[in-house]
């Protein structure tokens, strides 16, 4: 026999008195932190908070829960008794407010009305209580014009034009300065507005006002603005917004009373102090909307000290309490002073790093809590260089912020030139439709790039991002002509060659002239050239240094960098690699050897191919004894050649032209015929799924065994040295295992040879990129002939989707992201629920096969701060990455193991 069991009674309201700060999933942010503040006994008016599931009910079906008008007159009754009067009643009416507060805060972006409960009855026993006929009336006003524009939908700037034609009609420029014989002027043409606009008479039923706000406040979770932020503030869309209903204090009843936010410390420096604004006869929205000017926080003192020392008081229980900076709201009532809000409070990147090593030395929070309270992408603000703020521009486009910084520069519109004006010592900016791998000497020469194509994951942005230059793409306002070697922009102005401009990473923003700079102290610690606790003037450098080597002692995971050469192999050990993750090969055939690459792939007997390769090895070899010098007693990971074809061929288009001239002109053009046949033959319609990686080195003899070659006599040359090459090769887009065991036979053999020839015992370790949907799918076949993984994130990003990463963020992805159909990009953050599983997949399925299998990642993910708490997840080993993403995966290394650990106190 089953037993009886009471049925689960949902509770919809909560009186101040019940929750608590740990409650802002059902009480939201300012309802959990009203309820926190009343069980510490600080002056907060009564009231009770309408929960975020009663929100959420009314959301899905149109209409509030069943149960809720009956908790909330039970709330209000008790609020009534406790106040000892009456929402609206005429002789003494309490007056409520009704404030949206979801779990994170959405400033400005949802509703709030005040005064609920005045009427044109009970707007006279206000002013009778207190004593102030024009207060009343003023309080009167506002809540018509809030809830007219918040619940009626009425236009607001209709309110605000009859209020500046009433001030115009006094000859004042501010409403205080309006009487109450004014203000009643002022209430009967809202009414008429109101009337007109939305087809009905304001509500002299306070209950009316009350329910009829609570469900605007409801409504205002799915405003276009709400969605907006939460889409940009990565906030998820099914929380609902709770309603606090809290009865009301008054800031605008004289010169004694006034309303004001307060930080406990700098929100800016993080430094210590009294910080905020303060406004005499005020109510809490004039603050915000600076209707006037406030005075700073500190002239309290002068005005109301035992206002000021209560508040003082107040703002070091509740920051030793939350143990960290808080954001506070307050009024004063004729010299009696409520609390109305407070929250942790928001804070710049530098502030952020600040506070959390003042707090663990103030034995407030201990390390581990301090790692979470900073974020890599705080870091990565701090190491980028910006403008000046206070600087004069002129802003002439907008585009993609693709790499963040600040650039100044003449504008060059080739590569050639790009180099030659820097090696004369010009700072230039490289401006083109679109890069491509020809344009990389240009892009290392320039001070940062900017195009009119291309979104975050074009060539351009990803270089950039790797090289740790500024770079703004797809600009698509800005016409670019690299023939004529100038750009338009908006309203007609012509940029030519060499002419200055500045281009802003971080926003987007292109501007004419040079706008100034200012250097980012945290890059010069990475880099050497600054040393933490000099002076004051290091505070911020300091706080970095201690957090970053708190995450290093903590973090499971190691960080390798992206890099193609010694000279940023070098940065990123200073940056704090622990080896290289990702060498790209094909980096290194650009430039003059190009031509070496290209006679390779057209060869059309053995012996030009063996000519080719054979003038192609000791280019290989001096790159890589240089690279793993540079790299000495850490891995270095080479990738095999990688481009897809098209990228060596000549462009068909031109080359095509060329012969068509040559033909017409009776001129000998035998080569470039034979040349454009062999382009034409190898021509392919999607190059990035065609004759690429490891079916390139199966295709053409040779190819790969010459990069084992050079790789195996480096090694063999630098343990000569008595240096410590510690070298892996890695097989790139292998789809079966037979593609790995055939590379892999050919390369232990090579190696073996390398061995005997040079007397030295080689240690070469061979895996794999997993870059492809099917290689995820079988990756236990493929772990028996590979002994690390690497995952190709970017490429599996592509083959998952489908999608070209070159084309699809400027085609739809910006409606997608409005459409909420994408948080973010999948190529900017890790798409946990299909690229993830099978990276997890994978990872497993390799492990099972192979226990010692090393696995990590090398796609733009691994300098993601979201994206490496996902591989600290699922068990990778390390995380590789650009040199200046390098302290932003060490810092999001520390914090997923730290949240691992349970040390997570937020």
């Amino acid at each position: 026999m089953s037993e009886n069991k009471e049925p689960h009674v949902v509770k919809f309201v909560y009186d101040f008195t019940e929750g608590n700060k740990d409650l802002k999933d059902l009480l939201g942010g300012k309802g959990a932190n009203l309820a926190e503040m009343t069980n510490l006994g600080l002056p907060v008016p009564p009231g009770f908070t309408i929960t975020t599931e009663a929100c959420k009910t009314y959301l899905d079906s149109g209409d509030e829960p069943a149960a809720l008008r009956d908790e909330v007159s039970a709330h209000l009754d008790a609020l009534e008794a406790a106040m000892g009067k009456q929402l609206g009643q005429a002789d003494d009416p309490l007056l409520v407010s009704v404030r949206s507060g979801a779990k994170f805060s959405m400033p400005g972006m949802m509703d709030t009305v005040l005064n609920i409960g005045l009427s044109d009855k009970s707007v006279q026993g206000l002013a009778k209580q207190a004593g102030d006929e024009r207060f009343a009336w003023d309080s009167y006003r506002r809540l018509i014009q809030m809830f007219g524009k918040t619940v009626l939908g009425v236009d607001g700037d209709l309110f605000e034009e009859a209020l500046d034609k009433a001030k115009d009609a006094k000859k004042v420029t501010v409403d205080t300065e309006l009487d109450a014989a004014d203000l009643k002027k002022l209430v009967t043409r809202f009414k008429r507005i109101v009337k007109a606009e939305a087809g009905r008479d304001f509500p002299q039923d306070p209950r009316e006002q009350m329910d009829l706000a609570i469900h605007a406040v409801f409504d205002s979770w799915n405003t276009d603005r709400a969605k907006l932020y939460r889409r940009q503030e990565r906030i998820p869309h099914d929380l609902g917004t709770a309603v606090n209903v809290c009865s009301m204090v008054f800031g605008n009843l004289g010169p004694d009373s006034g309303t004001g936010v307060a930080f406990t410390r700098d929100p800016a420096s993080g430094h210590q102090g009294v910080y905020g604004d303060y406004l005499q006869n005020a109510q809490g929205e004039d603050v915000v909307a600076g209707i006037r000017n406030t005075v700073p926080l500190a002239e309290l003192e002068r005005i109301d000290k035992a206002s000021y020392d209560q508040l003082m008081r107040i703002m070091e229980t509740l920051e030793n309490h939350y143990k960290d900076l808080c954001d506070i709201e307050f009024t004063i009532e004729r010299g009696q002073l409520w609390m109305l809000q407070t929250r942790v409070g928001k804070r710049t990147a530098g502030a952020a790093f600040r506070i959390a090593t003042q707090l663990v030395d103030q034995g407030l929070i201990d390390e581990a809590e301090a790692l979470q309270r900073v974020s890599g992408a705080q870091l990565a603000q701090l190491m980028f260089p910006r403008f000046d703020e206070d600087a004069k521009v002129q802003q002439v486009g907008r585009g993609i912020a693709a790499s963040p910084g600040a650039a100044v520069g003449k504008a060059v519109f080739d590569s050639y030139t790009a180099v030659k004006w820097s090696r004369s010592g010009e700072k230039v900016i490289l401006v083109r439709r679109e890069t491509n791998p020809d344009d990389l000497d240009g892009m290392i020469a320039a001070e940062g790039i900017l195009t009119s194509r291309g979104g975050k994951t074009s060539h351009a942005a990803v270089v950039a991002r790797g090289m740790g230059k500024t770079c703004v793409c797809g600009a698509e306002e800005l016409e670019v002509d690299t023939k004529r070697r100038r750009m338009t922009v908006p309203g007609g102005h012509v940029v030519e060659e060499g002419d200055v401009i500045s281009i802003d990473g971080s926003s987007g923003k292109v501007y004419l002239g040079e706008v100034p700079v200012v250097p980012s102290p945290v890059v010069e610690y990475f880099e050497g050239r600054m040393h933490a606790g000099a002076d004051d003037a290091d505070e911020l450098v300091e706080a970095v240094h201690r957090i970053i080597g708190y995450a290093d002692r903590v973090r499971r995971l190691r960080v390798r960098a992206n890099a193609d050469n010694a000279e940023d192999a070098l940065r990123a050990r200073r940056f704090g690699a622990q080896g290289i993750g990702l060498c790209r090969t094909e980096h290194m055939f650009l430039g003059d050897r190009r031509e070496l690459v290209e006679r390779l792939i057209l060869a059309d007997t053995d012996t030009e191919r063996e000519e080719s390769l054979k003038a192609l090895l000791p280019l290989q070899k001096a790159d890589f004894v240089e690279l793993f010098k540079a790299m000495d007693g850490l891995p270095v990971t080479v990738r095999l050649l990688d481009p897809p074809l098209h990228e060596f061929l000549p462009d068909i288009t031109e080359l095509s032209v060329r012969v068509a001239l040559a033909e017409s002109r009776q001129e000998s053009h035998e080569n470039d015929l034979r040349l454009l046949q062999a382009v034409h033959r190898l021509h392919e319609q999607n190059p990035m799924l065609g004759l690429r990686g490891v079916r390139l080195g199966l295709v053409i003899p040779g190819l790969f065994t010459m990069q084992v070659r050079a790789i195996a006599e480096a090694a063999a040359e630098r343990k000569a040295a008595k240096g410590d090459p510690r070298a892996e090769i890695m097989i790139p887009l292998v789809g079966t295992v037979q593609e790995l065991e055939i590379v892999r036979e050919e390369a232990d053999q090579v190696v073996a040879e390398v061995e005997a020839a040079t007397g030295t015992s080689l240690k070469l370790s061979i895996g794999t990129m997993i870059e492809l949907p099917r290689a995820a799918l079988t990756a236990g076949q493929i772990a028996e002939a590979a002994e690390f993984f690497s995952f190709g994130t970017n490429d599996l990003t592509q083959t998952v989707w489908g999608f070209s990463r070159d084309d699809v963020e400027a085609s739809f992805f910006t409606a997608y992201l409005e459409k909420g159909i994408f948080g973010v990009s999948p190529f900017e953050t890790i798409d946990r629920d299909g690229v993830g599983s099978l990276v997890e997949l994978a990872a497993k399925a390799g492990r099972e096969t192979r226990p010692d299998l090393k696995l990590g990642v090398c796609g733009e993910h691994g300098g993601d701060p979201e994206s490496v708490h996902f591989f600290h997840e699922v068990g990778l080993d390390y995380v590789s990455c650009s040199p200046f993403r390098i302290p932003v995966a060490r810092l999001e290394a520390g914090r997923a193991a730290s949240v691992a650990q349970g040390s997570d106190h937020r």
